[in-house]
Parts: C-alpha cells; sequence; structure tokens
C-alpha cells in the first residue's frame, strides 16, 4: 500500500481521487471509487439542487466509505453549500474562483475542505481559506482549467502551500501518472478523464468510446462550447474537450458565435437531445492516449494504485 497524506486523512486505501465531472461523476461513480479504496466525488458542477440531491442520496446510500462533492465555486451560492452538507459528505471540494466565503461555511460545518488550484496565487488563496488538501491541476486535464502545465505547476504549489497536503491533476491516467504525482511531492492523484470512460460514469456509451478512440492532439482548450450554452465562465479558465465539427466551425470566430447565438443554441440544444456528438462537447484532457476501454471504476482504482506501487519500487531499484 501507498500510505501519504491523503489516505491518512480519510482512511484511503488508495492516493486516488475522482475529479468531480459535472454530468459524468454521479453517485454511483462516486459511490464506486469509494468501495474501491478512493476517495469518490460527485460532479455537482454549477449547482443544480434536483440534480445533486438525486445524486448525493446515491452516493449516500451506495457507499459507507469516505465520499464528497465537488462544486464551481464561482456559479454556486450559499443555498447550495448548505444543501451539500446536510447530506454529511465527507468533504467538499471548491474550484475556479475564491474559496474563502464558501470555504468557511465548510469548514465550520466539521467538512473537509479541498480546493482545487491553477497557479501559486490561488494555491495561497486556498491555504488561507482552511484546505485540507490542495490540488494543482495543470492545462493538460480534460473540462475546465487554467495555463500551467502540471510537470512544473505541482512542486511549485508543493513548496508554495507546506505542509498542506497537494494532489496533482493533469493528464494522469496510470500508475506512471500515479507514481510521478508522487515523486514530485504530491499525496496522491485527482483523476477525471479516465474515470469518464468507466461502466459507472454518467453520460451516453459514445462518448466513452470516442474516448477511448481519441488521441491527444485531438483535445484542445476553447471557449465555444460555454459560448453557446450559456455559461460566463471568469476570465483565464478555458474548457478541454475532444475536437468536432462544432469546433472546428467556431473556434477562433468567437465574436460570430455570440452574434448568432440565438440560432446556434437552439440548434445545440437539438444536438443535445440526440446525441449528436459532432455539435456537442465531450471534455476530455491529453491522457486519453493512454485510454483503451471502458472499464468497472473498482478495477481502474487497483489496477492505478499497484501499477504506481511497482513503477515506485522500480524507480527506487534504480538507485545505487
Amino acid at each position: 500500500m501507498i500510505e501519504t497524506g491523503l489516505t491518512n486523512l480519510f482512511a484511503l486505501r488508495h492516493p486516488i481521487v475522482l475529479a468531480p465531472m459535472a454530468g459524468v461523476s454521479g453517485g454511483h461513480l462516486a459511490a464506486a471509487v469509494s468501495n474501491a479504496g478512493g476517495l469518490g466525488l460527485v460532479g455537482g458542477g454549477y449547482g443544480d439542487p434536483a440534480w445533486l440531491r438525486k445524486e448525493m442520496f446515491r452516493a449516500k446510500e451506495a457507499t459507507q466509505q469516505p465520499w464528497g462533492v465537488g462544486l464551481i465555486t464561482w456559479a454556486v451560492d450559499r443555498g447550495v453549500i448548505e444543501l451539500v452538507l446536510r447530506y454529511q459528505p465527507d468533504a467538499v471540494m471548491l474550484s475556479f474562483g475564491d474559496p474563502r466565503p464558501h470555504g468557511a461555511i465548510i469548514k465550520a460545518a466539521g467538512c473537509r475542505l479541498i480546493c482545487q488550484v491553477q497557479d501559486l496565487d490561488e494555491a495561497r488563496l486556498a491555504q488561507e481559506a482552511g484546505a485540507d488538501i490542495i490540488v494543482a491541476q495543470g492545462t493538460e486535464a480534460g473540462g475546465h482549467g487554467g495555463g500551467r502545465a502540471t510537470l512544473p505547476l505541482v512542486p511549485a504549489v508543493v513548496d508554495a502551500v507546506a505542509p498542506t497536503p497537494v494532489l496533482a491533476a493533469g493528464g494522469i491516467a496510470d500508475g506512471r501518472g500515479l507514481a510521478a504525482a508522487l515523486a514530485l511531492g504530491a499525496h496522491g492523484a485527482l483523476i477525471g478523464t479516465r474515470f469518464y470512460a468507466s461502466t459507472e460514469a454518467l453520460g451516453r456509451q459514445r462518448a466513452k468510446q470516442r474516448i477511448v478512440a481519441a488521441r491527444g492532439h485531438e483535445t484542445l482548450r476553447t471557449r465555444v462550447f460555454d459560448i453557446v450554452r450559456g455559461y460566463g465562465w471568469p476570465r483565464g479558465y478555458y474548457g478541454r474537450a475532444l475536437h468536432n465539427e462544432f469546433v472546428t466551425r467556431w473556434s477562433g470566430r468567437e465574436e460570430e458565435l455570440i452574434e448568432a447565438l440565438p440560432i446556434e443554441r437552439t440548434a445545440y440544444h437539438e444536438a443535445m437531445g440526440d446525441g449528436n456528438l459532432d455539435t456537442t462537447v465531450v471534455w476530455a484532457g491529453e491522457a486519453v492516449d493512454l485510454i483503451h476501454s471502458v472499464e468497472d471504476a473498482a478495477t481502474l482504482v487497483a489496477r492505478i494504485s499497484l501499477d504506481a506501487e511497482a513503477r515506485l519500487g522500480l524507480c527506487a531499484r534504480l538507485v545505487r
């Protein structure tokens, strides 16, 4: 077993946390990761109360192990935070925005606070908010993120916020990535795209198969999906997704897309209903090269952790 500050804090068997992917990390997936010895996080996203109630209930019913909820900081209000806390999660993760106001409520409730950051200034804010764990997310990650690469960002955050434990995120999909994160000084890894391609993940099977078939160079950071869906993300945060026909048509023409929204938004929602992935978004990170099949979450947790143990042992044998 790999023992770190993360595993000790939550009594985990493996230093693996499920990224709270909005609309993907539902209660079943979160519970499956927690039951396998990691920490499963429900992807609360923009804080839809009905969705949250349903998925938090599923997680709470399906596991006796630690679990949590992730939220987009700038998009949720105190009411959403209080709703989440009523389900007594073991952790709440805040991403994208100043965590201090919501973090104070979470900490006062006796819940562990996890904060995801994309640069050193955000890392210091997270520490000021009282974060128990800080996630350093590199730009290789699927979904929304910043512009710093994982490899240099993680150790920089580790140094900046010591002794607060740090997790690495972005471009990690197997045991090699987890072992590398630990070598950088992280206490574990937050993993998203690899768990999107799992049987328990929400979302269409065709989306999961697209992730399996994709290559890293077929992902890109873009604003076009936020524009067409009407989400006003703060400056500096872009979403990494699989390239498709919609991106080809509108990338670099964002102002024209804004002008065409009355037509394009209607067409986009129709495409969502039809499951048309040539138009609608599939968030995915550069680690898609390492994903070759859709598998059970428990299988993934065990294999990633065991492979990381083997890689760390191999590295130890390199030292003379």
